[in-house]
């Protein structure tokens, strides 16, 4: 058990000074994303060193659509027909 709390304050230490090498301590995060980089950089940063290069991927969720783009084209041309029709033209 010792030994490994060894290795993680060491791996630790290494994580601190790869984020220290990019500037991160040189001011405060300036939001929740910019303190979960400095965290990222801290735990992940030794694996740079050993060559891996880790890189964090977020999945891109749904969008929301812009009002008839994101309609089907079968929609978009229903609500046209009902109001042709509401309003006396022909569809």
């Amino acid at each position: 058990m010792k030994i490994g709390a060894i290795v993680l304050v060491i791996w630790l230490v290494i994580g601190a000074l790869a984020a220290g090498q990019r500037g991160y301590f040189n001011s405060s995060p300036q939001n929740c994303a910019g303190a979960a980089t400095v965290i990222v950089t801290i735990v992940a940063g030794p694996l740079n060193y050993l060559g891996v290069s880790p890189e964090v991927a977020w999945p891109v969720g749904p969008r929301r659509s812009s009002g008839v783009a994101g309609l089907s084209a079968a929609v978009v041309g229903a609500a046209r027909a009902r109001r042709a029709v509401r309003f006396g033209r022909a569809a």
